[in-house]
């Protein structure tokens, strides 16, 4: 399986980095091809909501010149996307969120009969990292995240949120544990 995880840390070394690499090494263990694009050092700039990208949906249409429509070819062409962010202000990163509103342009028609999407039947999974608890804090991130699927036509393999986390030094192996049960379920 093409597997595509979008990093939205801008922490290369953090704590969502560090999760996501256990979880990637059990995805390639397992003989899957897996890419990581760490958004965080990619010019994303915010969706103009300007509707050019409906007028041909054969390919990513958006008419922004910056890394977005190359990343939103990448989430086309892979049969699983990983969005992986730590939880900044109950919700996932700027570079991460900019992207999410990007996909804007992968279909068209939503709520109506001729509904398309160029991520159709994909499987897509969400991984949180955060200093504090799931409750009061995490679910408004958790809540988005379930209802992008329904524009996309994709399907949700999963959702883990990692917490209180600290730093990287201070995950456990139950952690560990945890990524890499992680991995294998969303495959499956």
């Amino acid at each position: 399986m093409k597997v595509l995880t979008l990093q939205g840390s801008a922490r290369k070394k953090g704590n969502t980095a560090r999760v996501i690499s256990w979880m990637d090494e059990e995805l390639t263990a397992m003989g899957h091809e897996v890419e990581s694009v760490y958004l965080s050092s990619k010019n994303i700039k915010g969706c103009l909501a300007c509707g050019k990208c409906k007028e041909n949906m054969e390919g990513v249409g958006c008419i922004q010149k910056d890394d977005a429509p190359e990343i939103l070819q990448k989430m086309i062409e892979a049969e699983l996307v990983v969005f992986a962010s730590p939880l900044y202000f109950w919700g996932v990163s700027g570079p991460l969120k900019c992207l999410i509103d990007r996909t804007f342009s992968l279909y068209n028609n939503y709520h109506q009969p001729d509904h398309i999407s160029l991520v159709k039947g994909q499987r897509q999974a969400l991984v949180v990292t955060g200093a504090g608890p799931y409750e009061n804090n995490a679910e408004p991130t958790f809540t988005a995240f379930g209802r992008l699927q329904g524009p996309h036509m994709a399907i949700n393999a999963g959702e883990l949120f990692i917490g209180p986390c600290t730093s990287p030094d201070q995950m456990d192996s139950s952690i560990k544990e945890k990524a890499k049960a992680f991995a294998r379920k969303i495959v499956a």
